[in-house]
């Protein structure tokens, strides 16, 4: 499995085949199933290349047909890399999507997650939109977010940089997987890589996407896998006939493979399958993990890093963490709020990135975001307010603030003690009462086992901004004292407001989430202080099977918790709510942990319990923000 496994054949097709077209267009000069080399595999990168029209040197150019009469020219590149097929129009990708989206980033040539090619044609850059390695109409292996991928996708920007419409410069754009691929090409400095806007990108494979504290996230890995990226594989049968249901997005609308079928054993023997190999594997210094490594302080191009506060359970962890270990001189961190599909195409939000592109790759800096301190490195969007969820108007009307570093220079950490009274006080319980609140292991989405702490109502308007973390004295007493046990802590902040009903906000699919969630596997508890990039209020895991910590029945371990980067706005006479359960609840959506496999009733069922008392004190340190207190 993953790069790390034992030789195996690849399929390619029978023949490899010239496959490219010149697509007739009016507004652009559309180049389909351009072939990019790579030195490290006798396959291709498919890559679809889009031109203003004004281009007269370009691939696959049909020099008979009239071309218009000006002086070529040479673009900045836009290139984006990915699984989801370069073909597959966004209004059969996700149709729902499609109809919401800005009309003046809508074309038939979009697609999910990438930018629209003829707007930025329109804007003086070529577009390269590429099918990764293994997918769409490019054969080879499909490893996702691989070592050997990620050089592929290296390859790729500097063949841009070299050709004849290209002025050598590339900037990488995009959402999600196209947003977080970026980060790992980027720190492998390939010729020609210029800026990178990483628009809701997770920049750590293990802990942002794949195992939350150690826990397998295996729901969304699922469906992932099996409507996004399987059924775009390179070979596969009857791909054009597949159609998902249409509440969601899927690879729906794909061409059928041009150079032919593969058999389902040649299938097979071409991919690595998320979803078994993040099953079977559990620690970073495992192959398949330690494979996909790699250090964004490495990465020396500027960075736009684009963070969505309700982004709870997948991006916004490594939107933050990319931002600060980017090794960066011109580096800038953006947060802001609403659906993960839609904010990327806003008016507004394209001038940003078109502003910044234009800065690196065309010199052309109207903003100053290539002076030094010219633009502040971060903006922050203010959640104040109980303005409903998943409503882009009110969400845009949210105040925006400059800040000069993240963490926010004046953050007090504050710590909030948990009460046997179920109380989130400032003030210590007594030490001399000791107690213990239990509740039932193995919980889930459908019926969770929580226990909740909340504070008394805010006397002052107070803002929590930045990293949150959360010190619990916990011990299990298991279903079957015969097994070895563990614990899974799902922790979750939310956000009650005067009138006492919880505030939501919009989450990745429009849904209503709150504050934010941290997770963590008990056995997996040992913090590194020695890492320099271990906080107060970010404990540093490594995650190796070495760390690995026994959990016995009855012993109580205090462990700190880390809950995501947050903001949240608190009004007079609300309160915020810590809730700690053992399994998902509301909030989670698709992002369930509820794998047999990874949390099997032999380890985890029984009583998981909260101590209070001398020696045991449990408390959750908020990031306030003074002015505002």
């Amino acid at each position: 499995m993953g790069d790390s496994s034992q030789p195996r054949t690849i399929y390619g097709p029978p023949r490899l085949l010239d496959i490219q077209t010149t697509v007739p267009d009016p507004r652009i000069l559309f180049m389909k199933n351009v072939s990019i080399p790579l030195k490290s595999s006798p396959f291709p990168i498919r890559a679809n290349i889009y031109l203003p029209k004004s281009c007269t040197s370009s691939p696959g150019l049909d020099v008979n047909e009239p071309q218009p009469e000006v002086q070529s020219k040479k673009y900045p590149v836009i290139v984006t890399y990915g699984p989801y097929g370069k073909d597959i129009p966004y209004s059969s990708f996700h149709p729902g999507s499609f109809a919401e989206v800005n009309a003046e980033q809508r074309s038939e040539f979009s697609a999910w997650e990438t930018p629209d090619p003829v707007y930025w044609c329109k804007q003086g850059y070529a577009v390269v939109r590429a099918d990764e390695r293994g997918t769409g109409q490019s054969p080879g292996l499909l490893d996702t977010m691989s070592k050997d991928t990620s050089d592929a996708f290296c390859q790729v920007i500097e063949w841009c940089a070299d050709q004849e419409w290209s002025n050598g410069k590339v900037g990488l754009l995009g959402v999600s997987y196209y947003a977080g691929s970026q980060w790992r090409v980027a720190a492998r400095r390939p010729k020609g890589l210029a800026a990178i806007i990483s628009w809701e990108g997770m920049s750590d494979y293990y802990r942002d996407r794949c195992r939350h504290g150690g826990i397998l996230s295996n729901n969304f890995i699922d469906i992932w896998w099996n409507r996004q990226v399987l059924v775009n594989q390179y070979g596969l049968p009857g791909r054009s006939k597949l159609k998902f249901p249409p509440d969601g997005p899927g690879a729906r609308g794909q061409e059928d493979t041009i150079e032919g079928d593969l058999s389902e054993e040649q299938l097979v023997s071409n991919r690595n399958d998320q979803t078994k190999d993040n099953e079977a594997h559990r620690f970073r210094d495992e192959d398949y993990y330690a494979s996909k490594e790699y250090r964004l302080e490495d990465i020396e191009v500027p960075v736009l890093s684009v963070a969505n506060w309700g982004g709870i359970t997948l991006h916004l962890r490594g939107n933050v963490l990319g931002y600060t270990y980017a090794g960066s001189r011109f580096k800038y961190l953006r947060f802001i709020t609403g659906r993960h599909d839609l904010p990327f195409y806003y008016k507004e939000q394209v001038e940003l990135q078109k502003s910044f592109l234009d800065a690196f790759l065309k010199g052309e800096d109207k903003v100053g975001w290539s002076v030094p301190n010219k633009v502040s490195p971060i903006e922050v969007t203010l959640r104040k307010g109980n303005i409903g969820f998943n409503d882009a108007k009110k969400e845009k009307a949210y105040e925006k603030r400059s800040e000069g570093q993240w963490p926010l220079y004046s953050t007090e950490y504050t710590d909030f003690y948990l009460g046997s009274d179920h109380a989130l006080s400032r003030n210590k319980p007594d030490p001399t009462k000791p107690e213990q609140i239990g509740y039932k292991a193995l919980g889930s989405l459908d019926k969770p086992e929580l226990v909740q702490f909340v504070t008394a109502p805010f006397e002052k308007e107070t803002e929590i901004t930045g990293h949150i973390v959360a010190h619990l004295n916990v011990s299990v007493t298991p279903e079957n004292t015969q097994n070895e046990a563990d614990i899974d802590l799902f922790l979750t902040i939310r956000h009650i407001d005067r009138s006492g009903n919880e505030v939501f906000y919009t989450g990745t699919a429009g849904d209503p989430v709150p504050v934010c969630k941290g997770w963590l596997r008990v056995s997996n508890r040992k913090v590194h202080e020695e890492n320099p990039k271990h906080k107060p209020w970010l404990p540093f895991r490594e995650y190796f099977s070495t760390d690995v910590l026994p959990v016995k029945a009855g012993e109580v371990y205090g462990v700190d918790v880390e809950l995501w980067p947050t903001n949240v706005v608190v009004g007079v006479g609300g309160r915020i709510l810590l809730e700690v359960s053992s399994g998902d609840t509301q909030g989670a959506g698709i992002f369930q942990h509820n794998s047999d496999t990874d949390r099997p009733a032999s380890k985890f069922a029984g009583q998981n319990h909260i101590h209070f008392g001398e020696g045991f004190d449990n408390y959750v340190t908020l990031p306030i923000i003074p002015e505002h207190i």
